[in-house]
């Protein structure tokens, strides 16, 4: 079936990105927008809804705040509709429970029509100046052809399991899907090892720690050398700015390769409080020098799993800094080594209008856009490579939907910050001003 319709955006995915996107170009009349996604309902990462657990980002880094703290799609008129802002008040914390935040965004979808899920992309083409997008319904296997002047892909990242790693063994998942597996591993599993340095592997490590047995041993390995925290000094944060993603975009792509390898810290490490509340939780466990039952050792490269024996699995590691073989036995892997962007199938017949790097990535404009044109495709969370890690931060997805909107309507409709650090990053300004002598 063809909908005659001709769309100026259709959003492909609709995670808490494209989600703000939807949100922030609903009031905008001249805008006729869809967004489809393969899933039946928004639902965040449910694998990881552990009890208590906070975003990492302020309660502003909601779909709209941050670009109108005015539009009635803000986590505040949430609460307020939905009876819980004095009691948001009284709990006075900037960071919410991810749980809440995973509701807040089904309630924005719930205001949105043109937000449409059970819908599967299959194909596009470009004919005549339009893009012609095929989906099926995942459901009623109903086919039908959308007509779009612009697309917007925020399909975001999948679970990366390293290749090495035999995936298909039952005893091995990925953190993603810890819940759905929880009450398994707890109840068949006496030797349970947590991989992964980041937030993720600790929450998980944290939540089997509290929910163990007695006759449970829990293990966690982590390849650097520390389990570090991410870096939350003001000045830091700086670095999610708009004045940093100009200087960042500015580098050539070879220097942005190697200011990405410096900034792990910011993005990829553990929350400082969960790292104290992990040690409080294991020195309770220590009272009177009882063995809690625990091996954590940094600095360990997994390099093999042995999944050969139908009893336990048989990890391979290397301490890299002793470069001493190790093994360790375990009944289930966990694995928190993270997502990755994979590119959508759906593209192989527009590939011709995309923009590649030496690298043949996506070769990403400042305004997010990866087409030729330079403002037809655009990409959310998947420009780390030319705009820095702050595409993964859920408190600058306003401002790119900003730039996106205003791009696309070509007039400033959101007012955009240019300058907000009280850093220069960029002095090339100041070697260009002229010597004072005095």
């Amino acid at each position: 079936m063809n909908n005659e319709t001709i769309y100026n955006v259709i959003g492909i995915g609709i995670g808490p990105f494209n989600l703000g996107l939807a949100a922030l170009s609903n009031p905008i009349s001249e805008l006729k927008t869809l967004f489809l996604d393969q899933r039946d309902g928004f639902d965040w990462h449910p694998g990881l809804m552990i009890d208590h657990v906070t975003l990492q980002t302020p309660f502003l880094c909601d779909c709209v705040s941050m670009a109108d703290p005015t539009n009635p799609l803000s986590l505040l008129n949430y609460l307020k509709e939905t009876n819980r802002l004095y009691k948001f008040f009284i709990r006075e914390d900037f960071f919410i429970p991810r749980k809440e935040y995973n509701r807040y965004c089904q309630w924005v979808v719930s205001q949105l029509p043109q937000c449409r899920f059970s819908t599967q992309v299959v194909d596009i083409v470009y004919e005549d100046g339009l893009y012609l997008i095929t989906t099926v319904h995942t459901k009623t296997k109903e086919t039908e052809v959308f007509k779009t002047e612009r697309l917007i892909l925020g399909t975001g990242t999948q679970p990366h399991i390293p290749s090495f790693i035999p995936k298909e063994d039952s005893r091995i998942l990925h953190t993603s899907s810890y819940l759905y597996r929880k009450e398994e591993l707890l109840a068949q599993g006496k030797k349970i090892a947590v991989i992964g340095s980041g937030q993720s592997a600790a929450e998980v490590f944290y939540d089997l720690l509290q929910s163990r047995d007695e006759n449970t041993h829990l293990g966690w390995y982590s390849r650097p050398d520390r389990f570090f925290p991410m870096e939350y000094s003001k000045l830091t944060l700086e670095l999610t700015s708009p004045d940093y993603v100009d200087y960042f975009y500015s580098r050539g792509e070879e220097a942005r390769k190697i200011i990405l390898s410096k900034q792990q810290a910011q993005f990829k490490g553990i929350n400082y409080d969960l790292i104290n509340q992990i040690y409080d939780f294991i020195y309770d466990l220590n009272i009177d020098n009882a063995d809690p039952k625990l091996t954590i050792v940094p600095n360990s490269q997994l390099d093999r799993v042995d999944n050969s024996s139908p009893g336990h699995l048989t990890l391979e590691f290397t301490q890299l800094e002793q470069e001493v073989p190790y093994e360790q036995e375990a009944d289930y892997l966990v694995v928190g080594t993270g997502y990755r962007y994979h590119e959508p199938a759906f593209l192989k017949n527009i590939q011709s209008r995309i923009k590649r790097d030496s690298s043949g990535l996506f070769a990403v404009n400042r305004n997010y856009s990866i087409d030729h044109n330079g403002g037809e495709i655009y990409v959310l969370h998947a420009e780390v490579h030319t705009h820095s890690y702050i595409s993964t931060d859920l408190g600058m997805a306003a401002y790119r939907n900003s730039y996106i909107i205003n791009d696309i309507l070509g007039r400033e409709y959101y007012h955009i910050e240019k300058k907000i650090a009280f850093q220069d990053f960029d002095v090339e300004k100041h070697a260009a001003m002229p010597t004072v002598k005095i």
